[in-house]
């Protein structure tokens, strides 16, 4: 059935004016947020299923239906950046569990499904806050739908802004044409402690990530990234924190991003069912999932567990270029494969050359992938900067697609270096 209603916005300045649950906040998270927008059970526009607005609570949304339910609503976000979104609901009964999530921009023109929460179970018989943290979103007005599968409760949604976006301060541009590689920026992972906030920021949060990914990513915690013996160890650790999972994602968005070049990693990469390692590049245009894949991408050394001999660590190397034109959900996407023998006991290296005519990947000096096509700028958005991500992920759509090996406990990914190279005349 369908009702409609105008919404309505609450924007609280302070964190204590509405705020989720203080246990889900990281300690080194601001002890305020700039604004809060919240979306009551009166505000919902449209709905579709089995729902039914319930006049005695308060407003509050009641989705009856066992199938697959959807309510809609329009927000107005106030500024760009990484939001905690807290779903405040209840299941049809403490036996009961009801999933839930969030798709923003329900009107895109590539008809596209953001998932900007991932799966959200909801199994309780009274009210509670159901948290996720680091979704991106873009200033501006969103058309937004809760999904809900089972029966349920909605009393309000809330978006919390958690950190600002923050433009990229410096653009490096590495020349391609001279006779020789050499070295314009790098970190060595020399010292011990922290990694080089010079040089790294941190992605946080539990939102899936687009993949319905199951880890936390934590910042500032040596638990889950550190330098030490001269390496780089991103770990994700096991019922960790209080999270199922938590480990890191560093990147250079906010200090520096790089237009063409040689971008070059040497690593381990861990086995196991369950993890996928990355080390890629991502457009600096990135704002929210709408940006995606139109700022483009460049994955230059992923891994998953699954594809590794556990006792030998002979795996599977994938590098893969992302455009507007070619991406893995219109299952298109330019990409290769190579094996490689040792993945999780000997660094290797990886790498790609990225000039104005050519994305060129290579493991250990051999090459197997190449992207030329550079015919408008839908296939071609790689004339435009791109900073650096280090992360590892557990579970998810390909992580985790044949399972997870449930006696891992901890995964690492081990980065010797990382290095941006050009070549001048």
């Amino acid at each position: 059935m369908k009702f409609k209603h105008t919404y309505r916005l609450v924007a609280c300045a302070f964190l204590a004016a509405c705020s989720s649950s203080p246990e889900v906040k990281e300690a080194n998270e601001p002890a305020f947020a700039k604004n809060v927008v919240r979306i009551a059970g009166a505000d919902f526009s449209d709905f579709d299923g089995n729902v039914e607005r319930d006049e005695s609570d308060a407003g509050a949304i009641a989705v009856t239906g066992s199938g697959k339910n959807r309510l809609d609503y329009t927000a107005e976000i106030p500024e760009a950046g990484r939001y905690r979104i807290t779903v405040t609901a209840s299941s049809g009964s403490a036996d009961s569990t009801s999933h839930l999530w969030i798709e923003d921009y329900r009107d895109n023109k590539d008809d596209r499904n953001y998932n900007i929460t991932g799966t959200i179970p909801v199994k309780t018989d009274e009210m509670a806050p159901h948290v996720k943290t680091g979704s991106p979103m873009n200033s501006g007005t969103h058309l937004i739908s809760l999904h809900v599968t089972g029966a349920a409760r909605i009393d309000h949604i809330e978006f919390e802004l958690i950190k600002s976006r923050i433009v990229t301060p410096v653009r490096m541009v590495q020349d391609t044409e001279g006779d020789e590689w050499s070295v314009v920026w790098a970190d060595e992972f020399n010292g011990e402690g922290l990694p080089d906030t010079t040089k790294w920021t941190y992605d946080i949060g539990d939102w899936g990530w687009g993949n319905n990914e199951l880890q936390y990513y934590t910042k500032d915690r040596r638990e889950n990234a550190r330098v030490e013996n001269g390496h780089l160890i991103i770990e994700a650790r096991k019922n960790d924190d209080g999270h199922l999972w938590t480990s890191a994602r560093l990147t250079t968005r906010e200090k520096v991003s790089f237009t063409y070049g040689r971008i070059e990693f040497r690593a381990k990469v861990p086995a196991e069912k369950g993890n996928w390692s990355a080390g890629w590049t991502l457009g600096d245009s990135y704002i929210d999932e709408l940006s995606w894949p139109y700022c483009g991408e460049i994955d230059i050394l992923e891994s998953v567990g699954y594809q590794m001999d556990n006792a030998t660590g002979n795996g599977i190397a994938h590098a893969s270029a992302h455009s507007p034109a070619y991406y893995f959900k219109l299952g298109n996407q330019p990409t290769a494969t190579t094996e490689v023998k040792n993945m999780n006991g000997e660094f290797h290296t990886y790498a790609v050359d990225w000039t104005p005519e050519s994305i060129t990947a290579y493991v250990d000096g051999m090459e197997y992938f190449k992207y030329d096509d550079t015919s408008n700028e839908l296939t071609w958005p790689f004339d435009q900067p791109q900073n650096i991500i280090l992360n590892l992920t557990m579970g998810g759509g390909w992580g985790g697609l044949e399972g997870m090996d449930e006696s891992v406990t901890s995964q690492k990914m081990t980065v010797d270096y990382v290095r941006v190279y050009e070549k001048k005349k």
